[in-house]
């Protein structure tokens, strides 16, 4: 779509809001006068003006400016002014309202947070930025659980991340950097030599600054990948590099049932981990082979198996609203698997296409928006029945259907890192191919440091040039 601006340059903000409303289009910026079908937002001090023309027809949208201060809460003001005279726009032109309204970012809950720091509500949030109630209540849930952590902390409290970029094969969702372990066995050994050098490098500067781990996150790929003795001497070399005495949580993602073993278990379970992820993402064999996992629903019951016979972890378990062939009831049918499975945790994730994934070239028997959000409202109204609350809210770009992915837990079992991570409460060192290291400052400011992306290239700058 062809956007044009008068008396502002705020592009992310109204692509932000295109891709929301638009998602098939992409921004345009032509020059010469305005034509076609477009956007025209203009900015004054008053606020914002959106003149949609679509198909010939013309749809205004006007938003004031919120009241600020500084220079930071202006911009904020105006590109906030800029997304909602878009969004009115677009549904004065018949756009369906999405359940998020006009939020467009992906960690709703720092805006619900100031919210309710200033005395305001739900309802408040609900109205403000036109999110559907149960959202929005969803949104309060999960960000109280946030404060509830970031209360719990104290200065020098940091998490960690390992990354471990292999697979026994590459989903057809995912657009995460990871490798087929089979066609890139040869990397595994110098990938860990490289990372641990950026352990020991991490830990001097962790044991320097004072700082005490009190999450550690196993993530990749799927970690359990890696043989027994190799997690048994990474688990040893993160104990020498950190003093992990601290630590109130210790997560191995073993994601993938077909590297779950009764020895690696062991393993992690000497080494104290507490939580692990068996994820299926689906019950439906069908389904399974649709997004090219090379395992059967009954192995993902024989994997759960193993690890409640190992020790006492506590489980999470992912699952995915959109896969491909799935449908509503096939959906219902892995729920109600999952919960006769009784783990700790269940995360319910909504199908995200991603560029550089097979689904982003390849859209086959993908369920629609309105089935997806069928299922996702299934397992909300299910999930606290069983036992079950909310802890954590995020959402992602080219979602299906401007959803969310939630964390549901047990009570006193939700996973302090993935609050930590997606709320930004205290710093979070990512050490690993494609890892990316959270700094945040006393104003709430978050710096970036992202390694690089590929087991090759990391293992090159980690060999040739170090940290």
């Amino acid at each position: 779509m062809r956007l044009y601006f008068t008396g502002h340059d705020y592009k992310y903000a109204a692509e932000q809001m295109l891709l929301t409303l638009f998602p098939a289009e992409r921004p345009l910026y032509p020059e010469g006068a305005p034509d076609g079908d477009r956007a025209e937002i203009d900015l004054t001090a008053d606020g914002a003006v959106c003149r949609l023309v679509l198909d010939g027809g013309t749809h205004t949208g006007t938003a004031a400016l919120e009241p600020y201060g500084s220079d930071r809460e202006r911009v904020r003001s105006e590109q906030h002014a800029v997304k909602l005279a878009f969004y009115r726009a677009a549904l004065a032109a018949g756009v369906r309202k999405p359940v998020w309204g006009a939020l467009t970012g992906v960690k709703p809950g720092k805006l619900m947070a100031r919210y309710l720091t200033e005395g305001k509500t739900a309802a408040d949030f609900a109205r403000d930025y036109d999110v559907d109630p149960d959202r929005a209540a969803l949104c309060e849930a999960t960000t109280r659980a946030a404060l509830t952590a970031k209360a719990s902390l104290r200065p020098g409290d940091i998490g960690l991340y390992v990354g471990i970029p292999f697979c026994p094969t590459r989903c057809a969702y995912c657009s995460f950097i990871s490798s087929a372990v089979g066609a890139n066995e040869k990397l595994v050994e110098p990938y860990l030599a490289a990372l641990h050098k950026e352990i020991d490098e991490t830990g001097a500067a962790v044991r320097a600054a004072g700082q005490r781990p009190v999450a550690l996150y196993f993530g990749g790929g799927t970690p359990t990948t890696l043989t027994a003795a190799q997690l048994d001497g990474l688990c040893t070399w993160l104990e020498a590099a950190f003093d992990l005495t601290a630590l109130r949580e210790y997560t191995v993602e073993a994601g993938r049932p077909d590297t779950i073993t009764a020895e690696k278990l062991s393993v992690l379970a000497r080494h104290g981990v507490t939580r692990v992820s068996v994820n299926p993402q689906t019950m439906s064999d069908e389904v399974l082979e649709a997004i090219g996992r090379r395992h059967t629903a009954r192995d993902i019951l024989d994997a759960l198996a193993l690890v409640r016979a190992a020790g006492t972890f506590e489980v999470n378990m992912d699952l995915i609203a959109g896969l491909p062939r799935d449908t509503r009831p096939g959906f219902r049918r892995t729920l109600d698997a999952v919960l006769d499975l009784a783990p700790e945790n269940v995360t319910v994730h909504t199908l995200a296409i991603k560029n550089g994934s097979y689904l982003a070239q390849k859209r086959e028997d993908l369920p629609d928006a309105a089935a997806v959000g069928r299922m996702l409202d299934m397992a909300a109204a299910r999930l606290p029945g069983a036992g079950y609350e909310p802890y954590y809210l995020y959402r992602q770009k080219y979602m299906s259907g401007g959803f969310e992915n939630v964390g549901w837990a047990r009570p006193g079992t939700g996973s302090l890192y993935n609050i930590l991570m997606m709320e930004e409460l205290c710093p979070v060192l990512a050490m690993g191919a494609g890892a990316s290291t959270k700094f945040t400052g006393p104003d709430g400011s978050v710096r970036r440091r992202i390694n690089p992306k590929y087991p090759k290239e990391y293992i090159e700058r980690m060999t040739d040039h170090g940290i």
